[in-house]
């Protein structure tokens, strides 16, 4: 693994209220409203950073929410617990290395699946990190706002 994967927690929140600003398309979140979105709760949120040691300040974070499904007429197997990618931004490590990482996390978590959209730089590890193409695409309409054409990768919005 990189540098140490953290748990996020409340000390994070203020270091990190300016790590989506890369995007053309990213929410403002306060320090509460992170806090609200990311710190971890099980079974809910798993949100890991890594911070620089001199500063404190975060570098990384990798997150995931998860959302199991029931499955039906199967004597073993009862629920699938599936994670999406939520939040993921690399600075000090490359994003494929962030995201295996993460996905060490979540199988750690005993997730069964990891789902993740196109926005963000996720296209920089689907590919070499074997995920599957979907079977459908994914449109924003985000009412009263008017909103430049742009690319998946400069979104830096997850809408839940």
């Amino acid at each position: 693994m990189s540098p140490p994967l953290l748990a996020f927690s409340m000390l994070h929140c203020s270091s990190i209220t300016h790590i989506l600003h890369r995007f053309k398309l990213h929410p403002v979140f306060s320090r509460e409203e992170f806090a609200h979105w990311l710190l971890p709760r099980p079974g809910v949120i798993s949100s890991f950073v890594s911070t620089d040691p001199s500063t404190g300040k975060v570098t990384d974070i990798c997150s995931y929410y998860h959302l199991p499904s029931t499955i039906l007429g199967n004597a073993k197997h009862n629920k699938l617990n599936a994670a999406y990618s939520f939040y993921n931004v690399a600075t000090t490590v490359g994003f494929q290395e962030l995201m295996g990482d993460c996905l060490v996390m979540a199988k750690r978590e005993s997730q069964d699946v990891f789902n993740a959209l196109d926005v963000m730089e996720n296209k920089q590890f689907l590919k070499n990190l074997k995920f599957g193409v979907g079977d459908g695409h994914l449109k924003f309409y985000i009412y009263n706002w008017t909103c430049q054409r742009m690319s998946s990768n400069e979104i830096g919005l997850v809408l839940l």
